[in-house]
C-alpha cells in the first residue's frame, strides 16, 4: 500500500532518470559510444529510424555504422527524396563525426518534441547519416594526440580514402572533348582502375549505387569553406582553373546555402586558416574565403583525382558538395557544443535543399512505373538564351525522378528507348519548407508495324506514328501514280 501510494513520485524520477541517461553529451566519443548514441537514439525513436552498416568494415573490421530516419525505414518510397551525410572520411578530421552524431540526436529530440518543420522534414524525406567513414583513422589520430596535422588521415592501408574512388573526371572530359558519350552515370564507362579499391571506399560506392540518392555532403576540416565540383581541373593544373559543372547555377546555390546559414563561414570579415606549415612569424594573413561568399569551386582551389564529391555527381543522379567545417581538424571538447551553434541551422536547411527543383512520377499509359527513363532539362528562364544542362538524371525503381534545380522556367524532355518522348515546361519556385515542384509525364510506348501489313513496301514512305505511337498512314501524303 506504501509503495501503491508513492508510485507517482517513482514515476516522476523513473521519467526523469531516463530523460537523464538519454541526455547527449558533447565528447569526443569513441568507435564503440559511436554506436551506443545511435542506438540510444533509436530506442526513442523505434519507429523513424534504422541503425545499419555498410556492405565492409573498416581495415580494422570495424562496422561502418549508418543512421536512417525515414517513416518507413529500410525502404525507398517514391516520391521521397534521399539525402544522406558521411563525416570523418578524414580519420583525424573529427568535428563532422561529433555534430552528426549531435545531428541524429536534435532529429529525433526535436520530432519527439512535435517541432513542426523537423516533423515535416522526417515526413518527406529519407536521411542517411554515416558518422565515420574511417574509424581506423580516427583511433590513429586519437591515440597519436589529436594534434597532428596529418597523422590518422588516411585508413589503415595509409590510403586517403578522397584519392581512392575512381576517376570519372577524365572519362566526362574526354567526350566533351569528342563530343561522344554519355553525360551521367559514367561508371560503366571505366575500363581500368588507377589503384586498389579500398573496404571503406568499396562500401560507400555501394551504398551511392543502391540507394537513389538526390543530394548529399561529406564533412571536412583544415578550413572554412563550402567546395562544389568540379574537384578535378581539365588541363590538370594543380590549383586555380575553375573546373565547374554543368549544374555551376545549382552547386553554387547549394554552397551558398550552407555558407549562409553557418555562423560566420560566408563572413568576410572573420579570419582565415593559416596552413599548417606556415611559420609563427609569417606576414601574409591567410585567404579567407568569406570574402567570395564562404564558396569555392574545388579545383580553382586545388585540384584533385579519385574524389567522393565528384564520384557522386558523375556516377549517379546525386549532387554531393565538401563541407570543410573549420581550421582545426581536432578541436578541443569544450569547443565541440559552440560548433554545434554554428553548424546546426546549416546542417538541417541544407538538407531540406533536396526539396529544390522538380520532381515527378514517370508511368506508362497503363499506370506502370518507368524506371530508367532519362531526364534532359533546358534552361529557358531567360528568353533571350536557352540553355541546355549537359547532365541528365534518370528516374529510379518506381519511376519516380528528382532533379535539383535553381529558380526559374524549364523545359523538361524525358525519353526512354522504346517510348515516344514528352516535352513540359515548368516554372521552379523553391519555397522554403516546401517539397519540389511535381511534374509527372506518362511515356506511350512505340508500336512498330508487322512485316506482313502493307505498310510496307511501297506504300512504306507514308507511314507515320500517330499521337499513341502506333503507325498509321499518312493521309496527307500524296498518292502515288499507278
Amino acid at each position: 500500500m506504501a509503495w501503491f501510494a508513492a508510485f507517482p513520485y517513482v514515476l516522476i524520477f523513473g521519467i526523469l532518470c531516463s530523460t537523464f541517461v538519454s541526455a547527449f553529451v558533447w565528447k569526443h566519443h569513441n568507435n564503440d559510444e559511436l554506436l551506443e548514441v545511435l542506438e540510444d537514439v533509436h530506442s526513442r525513436c523505434p519507429n523513424n529510424t534504422r541503425i545499419y552498416t555498410l556492405s565492409e568494415t573498416s581495415v580494422r573490421g570495424i562496422p561502418l555504422y549508418v543512421m536512417e530516419f525515414a517513416t518507413r525505414p529500410g525502404h525507398h518510397q517514391p516520391l521521397v527524396p534521399e539525402f544522406k551525410y558521411i563525416a570523418n572520411m578524414h580519420g583525424n578530421e573529427v568535428l563532422g563525426r561529433e555534430l552528426l552524431l549531435g545531428l541524429v540526436d536534435h532529429l529525433c529530440s526535436k520530432y519527439l518534441e512535435n517541432d513542426p518543420q523537423i516533423r515535416l522534414l522526417l515526413h518527406t524525406t529519407r536521411i542517411h547519416i554515416l558518422p565515420s567513414m574511417n574509424p581506423d583513422g580516427w583511433q590513429t589520430a586519437t591515440d597519436a594526440g589529436g594534434k597532428d596535422y596529418l597523422i590518422g588521415r588516411k585508413n589503415n592501408h595509409s590510403v586517403d580514402l578522397n584519392r581512392n574512388f575512381p576517376d570519372l573526371d577524365r572519362i566526362m572530359f574526354t567526350y566533351e572533348k569528342t563530343g561522344y558519350g554519355q553525360n551521367n552515370h559514367l561508371l560503366p564507362e571505366l575500363d581500368r582502375l588507377s589503384q586498389p579499391i579500398e573496404p571503406e571506399t568499396r562500401a560507400v560506392m555501394r551504398l551511392i549505387m543502391q540507394v537513389p540518392f538526390v543530394l548529399s555532403a561529406n564533412l571536412h576540416g583544415g578550413d572554412l569553406v563550402a567546395n562544389y565540383p568540379y574537384d578535378e581541373s581539365r588541363s590538370g593544373i594543380p590549383s586555380s582553373e575553375y573546373s565547374g559543372t554543368p549544374d555551376d547555377d545549382t552547386f553554387r546555390d547549394l554552397a551558398l546555402t550552407y555558407a549562409t546559414l553557418h555562423a560566420d563561414m560566408a563572413s568576410p570579415n572573420r579570419k582565415g586558416c593559416n596552413p599548417p606549415d606556415a611559420s609563427p612569424d609569417t606576414k601574409t594573413d591567410p585567404y579567407n574565403f568569406g570574402v567570395q561568399g564562404g564558396i569555392t569551386n574545388g579545383a580553382q582551389w586545388y585540384s584533385l583525382e579519385g574524389g567522393m564529391q565528384d564520384f557522386n555527381y558523375l556516377s549517379s543522379n546525386d549532387f554531393e558538395l565538401t563541407l570543410e567545417l573549420g581550421c582545426n581538424k581536432y578541436p578541443d571538447e569544450s569547443r565541440l557544443v559552440v560548433e554545434w551553434e554554428r553548424n546546426r541551422d546549416a546542417l538541417i536547411g541544407f538538407i531540406w535543399k533536396v526539396h529544390s527543383g522538380i520532381m515527378g512520377m514517370i508511368r506508362d499509359p497503363e499506370g506502370r512505373g518507368i524506371s530508367g527513363a532519362v531526364i534532359r532539362v533546358r534552361n529557358i528562364t531567360d528568353t533571350w538564351r536557352h540553355t541546355d544542362i549537359q547532365h541528365d538524371v534518370t528516374s529510379v525503381h518506381a519511376g519516380d525522378y528528382y532533379r535539383l534545380l535553381t529558380a526559374g522556367t524549364y523545359e523538361i524532355i524525358v525519353h526512354k528507348e522504346g517510348f515516344m518522348p514528352q516535352t513540359k515546361r515548368v516554372r521552379v519556385r523553391n519555397q522554403p519548407y516546401k517539397t519540389a515542384t511535381r511534374a509527372d509525364f506518362t511515356l506511350r510506348p512505340l508500336v512498330f508495324p508487322k512485316p506482313e501489313d502493307d505498310y510496307f513496301g511501297s506504300m512504306a514512305k507514308n507511314v507515320i506514328p500517330d499521337k499513341r505511337g502506333r503507325w498509321k498512314r499518312d493521309e496527307n501524303a500524296s498518292k502515288e501514280k499507278n
